[in-house]
């Protein structure tokens, strides 16, 4: 690995002395719904349901890591915020149930509810 006069390190693309994410592109793992989320500044994401109509703000304080931070399970002070953009439900699955020593059979369907969120902020 070599490094030229400006002292701009050749094999990574960015200078020596300056960390790697400066802020633009931290990205984050924050907790919702019971599943684990990950994402950055202005990253559209699908959660589950979340109680709020479209343009009402959310936030997410359950954050496992910001950067290269990472909690112990959670970061004290984190918070990642957004807006929701939609309320709307997934693609329509078929759950066919039967029990093939009888007759019984029993077919319907399921659409999983889903907000979709903008991330707007993300602290820590």
């Amino acid at each position: 690995q070599s490094t030229g006069s400006s002292g701009i390190n050749a094999e990574y693309g960015h200078l020596k002395d300056e960390p790697k994410n400066k802020g633009k592109n931290m990205f984050t793992i924050f907790q919702t719904g019971g599943k684990q989320i990950i994402a950055k500044k202005n990253d559209i994401i699908f959660v589950e349901k979340l109680e709020g109509k479209e343009g009402d703000a959310v936030s997410f304080d359950q954050v496992l890591m910001v950067g290269e931070k990472i909690g112990k399970p959670f970061i004290s002070g984190a918070k990642v915020s957004g807006v929701i953009e939609k309320q709307g439900k997934k693609k329509k699955i078929i759950v066919f149930r039967h029990n093939h020593k009888s007759t019984h059979k029993r077919k319907y369907g399921h659409r999983q509810p889903y907000t979709r969120v903008k991330i707007t902020e993300v602290k820590g």
